[in-house]
């Protein structure tokens, strides 16, 4: 579903606002974008940015600490979105 640009808060796509990083390392969805009637479409369009990537990159990290990937799991996993960082277009 595509949204008027006017209609959106200035938030909008931005990781930082609508996916910070907690104290515990974590990320969480703020109260203030629970209500929101865009946060879905929000999320999605952060996530396909740039910054996106980087979350991507966490949860990789996170799964080969937690043992659910292996050394090359992880590797292939960060190399490939180290290339996408690099040449979006690919």
């Amino acid at each position: 579903m595509t949204h008027p640009k006017n209609d959106l808060p200035s938030c909008f796509g931005d990781l930082t606002s609508v996916f910070p990083k907690a104290d515990d390392g974590l990320r969480h969805t703020p109260e203030s974008c629970m209500v929101c009637d865009h946060k879905t479409a929000c999320l999605r369009t952060a996530m396909t940015q740039k910054q996106g990537l980087t979350v991507r990159e966490e949860l990789v990290d996170r799964a080969y600490s937690s043992g659910m990937v292996g050394f090359f799991g992880r590797w292939s996993r960060k190399k490939d979105l180290h290339r996408k960082k690099m040449n979006p277009d690919v």
